[in-house]
């Protein structure tokens, strides 16, 4: 008898190597992280990296059930790590702490046999999954608000993030500023966990190319599948400050008042309604920058109607 027996009688012997040979990037340590990471490192994957730039808060308590009373205050990189070190001390365990951002995601998805989207940002949603479609690496995504969520299966062999969301939410809300239920993100973080234990045991089971959706205030769940959707055919790339060139036109689209440091030091700021008006250089790439994103998504669509192509974003990616 061993610890996987009762698991290896689903997956197989064939299975379970998979798994233990197996490395996985999981981005945030959060609701989401909380409740896939126990399942995940339970279940005997060979090496998790885990990345999360913040610290426990008392908030959070409710729905991160890996951390206690005593965490509060402490990175939650570390203490993930050490609880999830005493469930399973066979899987190498390597904490990062720090922010996902497009000039390292490459590097980190780069190292991982399947990555999972645990963050509260879609910008970073939107990374990962550009730099997985390159690198025919899996996703498992997902996102909770309220009492609804979504998992979903993408890239690797599969369409991407964009090929389903191929536009922004109307609104940058999430769990600190709507609310949330514990028990919500916990069913859609395992969730989060089965997809992924099923895609590295056997890669041709129908994991990928699959959305989940459910509705815990009225008890309904829904799903289809995405295995035939196409990807856009444009995309505007998130960048990071060391990925921009002397030519950029670097615009924040926040006020001053809004923002007193602006998104580069380069940066000229720029109100949305003066955007069609403003003289462009045609042969540079124009860079929009705001808080989450979602303003400077919306300001490029603009300046894509009105004739460029040549577009790129810049957000304070948060996790």
């Amino acid at each position: 008898m061993n610890r996987y027996d009762r698991q290896e009688m689903v997956i197989g012997a064939l299975g379970q190597a998979r798994l233990s040979h197996a490395h996985m990037l999981v981005v945030g340590a959060g609701g989401l992280g909380c409740a896939a990471l126990p399942y995940l490192v339970a279940a005997g994957i060979g090496h998790i990296t885990l990345l999360d730039p913040d610290r426990v808060e008392e908030s959070n308590l409710h729905r991160q059930t890996l951390y206690r009373m005593e965490d509060v205050g402490a990175l939650k990189a570390h203490a993930a790590r050490q609880q999830l070190q005493a469930l399973n001390p066979a899987v190498q365990i390597t904490d990062i702490v720090s922010r996902l951002t497009p000039a390292n995601a490459g590097t980190l998805v780069a190292q991982a046999d399947l990555v999972i989207d645990a963050a509260d940002s879609f910008a970073v949603s939107y990374i990962l999954s550009d730099h997985c479609l390159q690198l025919s690496k899996p996703l498992i995504s997902a996102s909770v608000l309220g009492q609804t969520g979504y998992v979903g299966g993408y890239c690797g062999k599969v369409p991407s993030l964009r090929a389903v969301f191929s536009d922004l939410p109307e609104s940058a809300a999430n769990c600190s500023t709507a609310g949330v239920l514990g028990p919500v993100v916990g069913v859609i973080g395992t969730l989060q966990a089965q997809m992924a234990v099923s895609t590295l045991s056997d890669p041709d089971r129908p994991a990928l190319g699959t959305m989940i959706t459910m509705d815990l205030q009225k008890f309904t769940t829904g799903g289809f599948s995405f295995a035939t959707a196409s990807e856009p055919d444009t995309l505007f790339p998130f960048v990071s400050d060391n990925q921009l060139t002397a030519t950029d036109q670097v615009i924040e689209l926040r006020s001053k008042q809004e923002a007193p440091k602006a998104i580069h030091k380069n940066s000229n700021r720029l109100e949305f309604k003066s955007l069609t008006t403003h003289d462009f250089a045609p042969n540079r790439r124009i860079v929009l920058g705001c808080k989450t994103g979602l303003r400077a998504w919306r300001a490029a669509t603009t300046l894509q109607k009105a004739g460029y192509s040549n577009i790129a974003l810049m957000a304070e990616v948060a996790m």
